[in-house]
């Protein structure tokens, strides 16, 4: 009787241990990464002549299912002053959406460099356009490269996205010419693992 407690208490013990480290395989710190996002953003090409260098920020969720391919989806904001004399106070604000594929070497995890791109989708609101700038829901394919830093449950990183403007009609006065152009940011990243 005692003989027979003794192996199932030590059955147990084994299947505990045995779970254990299957659990700390399936669920490897990293596999969720969450973090905040700010820095600077400019408009590029003819869009960008009259609009000035802003502040950018924003908030992402990283899934890694693998060390070399992950998902990334977030929300992304800008506020840049538009810098002509005809009109001193109008600004352009920006909140979007945007969906990435990232590549980064499979070696690498305490320090990690990628590449990302993806599309997008923004809501750009003009305040005080006064008919030359109006708002505008604009289509996104941003391309993105940047390094991040891991260690235990934190994350930190600095990264560059360009943003091609797809089809949009912000600036659609005939006086200006229908101007086009790109979005610019650099930013750092700071945040958790899971």
């Amino acid at each position: 009787m005692i003989r027979r407690g003794i192996q199932i208490a030590a059955l147990a013990l084994g299947l505990g241990v045995a779970g254990t480290a299957v659990a700390q395989n399936n669920n490897k710190q990293g596999d969720l990464n969450v973090f905040l996002k700010g820095g600077v953003s400019d408009y590029t090409g003819d869009l960008g002549d009259d609009v000035s260098t802003g502040p950018a920020w924003g908030l992402a969720v990283n899934v890694q299912p693998t060390r070399i391919l992950g998902f990334e989806l977030g929300y992304d904001g800008s506020k840049n002053d538009v810098n002509n004399d005809l009109l001193p106070d109008a600004s352009f604000t920006r909140h979007g959406g945007t969906g990435l594929v990232k590549l980064a070497p499979p070696l690498l995890e305490k320090v990690k460099p990628f590449v990302g791109a993806g599309l997008g989708v923004s809501y750009i609101s003009v305040d005080g356009g006064a008919g030359l700038y109006d708002s505008d829901i604009v289509e996104e394919v941003p391309v993105a490269a940047g390094i991040e830093f891991n260690s235990g449950a934190v994350t930190a990183g600095l990264r560059a996205t360009y943003r091609l403007l797809v089809d949009e009609n912000v600036a659609n006065d005939v006086s200006l010419g229908n101007p086009q152009g790109g979005l610019f940011d650099a930013s750092f990243t700071l945040g958790g693992r899971f």
